[in-house]
């Protein structure tokens, strides 16, 4: 099984967060666990590519681009 990069976890959290999730449904969605995930969200936030809105986490447009170029690289 091959370990994913950094960038595929980030973009699996982006798309996960698109339409707003909480932790919980990161963490289910992208595959991880609590711990390694708030590393992520954190590492994410203070770059400007998702943000929290009340106890959900938000793509921002940046996190969609970031996003879209992370898709393109996994083809």
């Amino acid at each position: 099984m091959k370990r994913r990069s950094r960038i595929d976890i980030s973009a699996e959290i982006l798309d996960a967060a698109m339409s707003g999730a909480n932790k919980t449904q990161i963490v289910y969605n992208a595959n991880l666990n609590f711990s390694i995930a708030k590393k992520y969200l954190e590492m994410l936030e203070k770059k400007e590519l998702i943000r929290k809105e009340g106890g959900r986490y938000v793509t921002t447009e940046k996190g969609k681009t970031f996003h879209d170029l992370a898709m393109i690289l996994k083809l």
